[in-house]
């Protein structure tokens, strides 16, 4: 499956408590390595029984409720095998069976929970999760990606025009030189070519043919509302230079980037698209990192920060934490009572645990916070969590 939205994880954390199975795995794409996918998977699933059967039920009950997953254990290669997936994340419970192949290679986990276990997730979330958007712009045709640093993935646009003669009725059997525009010396005319004349019997004159573009990128604007809606990742716009200025009047898209990328996008591939995009978007997803992180600093002391679990919890309950650092790959185990709002640590995980680290992030992202999954090194204070409160 494509990349997770907020909407989903919304879906998953809304779901009525009960017995929740979460298992992630990292996924080897080779294809000599899909039947140690098979068997890692396996393996996973037994972990799973297991700590089913301790949580009451008997083997028999408990190999019922995972054959779901178990069907995943004998799929064929092309399960494995596909394309950009390097991690795999199941998630089960009574009447929910979902599971999706990503672009993260995930360690291997299985927990065993009243509740789903998201956190592994959140980085393919966040407005710090790389996760960013290109939209390449030609004559021919408009494309639409969605990319992090490692994966890229068109999304099909449906409502939109996808030309410029879609967009301004041009009649396609018209004579070519009846719609086309000039091109600068040893140019080609497959593109939009850098502003010039426009000639040829019957066709408009530039002021008119830039009114059509305008037109043209308004629809593809309003074609991309239902895409873009609530998300704040980067839009980086590909394609000739002097379109960049038009599409900018046109859009309405508040984290369109201020730097394209320029030349002829039609025939450039999604992956060249991509990395040139990652160039540009990089910087500001450690720029956007570094500067909560200084923000953190300037708040340490006046009761806007901290890195105390227990606070930090029953906080991204009640929507008090605007920004929220995480370290990835680390648990703790614990019970949290909204009622009460009294949190009990736990060593190891026991019966009825959750992850509070995970359910502190995944209430900052449903909340409308930002958190920031990070290697552990890179929580503030040397900390497992630290938080930014709105107040």
């Amino acid at each position: 499956m494509s990349l997770l939205a907020v909407e989903e994880l919304k879906e998953l954390v809304g779901q009525p408590k009960g017995l929740f199975v979460s298992i992630y795995m990292p996924i080897e794409r080779a294809t000599a390595e899909h039947q140690r996918n098979s068997i890692r998977l396996k393996d996973l699933v037994q972990e799973a029984r297991s700590s089913i059967v301790e949580s009451g039920l008997n083997d028999k009950e408990a190999s019922d409720f995972l054959q779901p997953i178990q069907e995943l254990v004998d799929s064929d290669e092309s399960f494995w095998g596909e394309e950009h997936s390097d991690g795999l994340a199941v998630f089960l419970a009574s009447g929910v069976f979902r599971y999706y192949r990503l672009p993260l290679s995930f360690q291997e986990l299985v927990v065993v929970t009243d509740r789903f276990h998201l956190k592994p997730l959140l980085p393919l979330l966040m407005i710090g999760d790389e996760q960013y958007y290109v939209l390449a712009l030609s004559q021919k045709e408009v494309r639409f990606l969605r990319c992090t640093r490692d994966n890229v993935k068109e999304i099909e646009l449906k409502d939109v025009p996808h030309s410029l003669d879609e967009a301004l009725g041009y009649d396609e059997t018209a004579k070519d030189g009846q719609r086309r525009m000039s091109t600068p010396k040893g140019g080609t005319n497959n593109s939009f070519q850098q502003a010039g004349s426009f000639h040829g019997q019957g066709s408009p004159d530039q002021d008119k043919q830039q009114d059509g573009i305008l037109q043209f990128f308004h629809s593809i604007d309003k074609g991309l509302h239902k895409y873009l809606r609530g998300k704040r990742a980067p839009l980086v716009l590909a394609g000739v230079e002097y379109l960049f200025p038009i599409y900018r009047e046109a859009n309405t898209y508040q984290h369109l980037v201020e730097e394209g990328i320029t030349g002829n996008a039609e025939h450039v591939k999604s992956e060249e698209l991509q990395a040139q995009a990652w160039e540009i978007v990089e910087p500001l997803f450690s720029k956007g990192q570094q500067e909560a992180v200084e923000r953190y600093k300037e708040l340490t002391g006046t009761g806007l920060t901290s890195t105390d679990i227990k606070e930090i919890v029953p906080a991204a309950c009640y929507s008090r934490v605007e920004q929220l650092f995480v370290a990835v790959g680390v648990q703790q185990w614990g019970i949290f009572n909204p009622d009460s709002n009294i949190v009990d640590l736990h060593s190891e995980a026991e019966l009825g645990d959750e992850d509070l680290l995970d359910a502190a992030a995944v209430n900052t992202v449903l909340n409308g916070g930002t958190v920031y999954a990070v290697e552990p090194d890179q929580v503030p204070d040397g900390a497992q969590v630290a938080a930014i409160f709105r107040f």
